[in-house]
């Protein structure tokens, strides 16, 4: 056991790319185990699990946006790479990023992370309001 990680990305024959500690593995479906997020389900929310994710680490709901405002680069990005696991588990194609307008710093830690991120499709700053990124998944 390697501790708790985040699941990249979901590849072909029930196996998945989970990053632990910084690290990347791929292991199969039966050494996963799922870790119960700050957030309770609400009764009677249980939906079908995405396609290709087990349903005892998919996730019947996720926020389809976050907001960054207030916290540090690190806090951020911690906070990113959790919200886009419970995306992807969830089964959400697009998700939205507010990382604000001034300074920058965010948006450019943010954009650093998604093009580290294999599981992203793609990203893209939001034609209305360019302190949002859409983020493809």
């Amino acid at each position: 056991m390697f501790g708790k990680g985040v699941v990249r990305a979901v590849r072909n024959g029930e196996r998945y790319l989970v990053e632990v500690k910084g690290r990347a593995m791929l292991v199969e479906s039966a050494q996963l185990t799922a870790v119960e997020t700050r957030k309770r389900r609400q009764k009677g929310s249980a939906g079908p699990a995405p396609s290709g994710v087990p349903a005892a680490l998919a996730r019947t709901h996720a926020p389809r946006s976050i907001d960054l405002h207030g916290l540090t680069t690190e806090e951020a990005i911690a906070a990113l790479d959790t919200f886009l696991n419970d995306a992807i588990l969830a089964g959400l194609d697009e998700a939205s990023v507010i990382h604000g307008r001034s300074g920058g710093r965010l948006r450019a830690a943010v954009h650093d992370r998604l093009k580290r991120l294999r599981a992203i499709r793609g990203f893209r700053l939001d034609s209305a309001n360019p302190g949002v990124t859409i983020v493809t998944l």
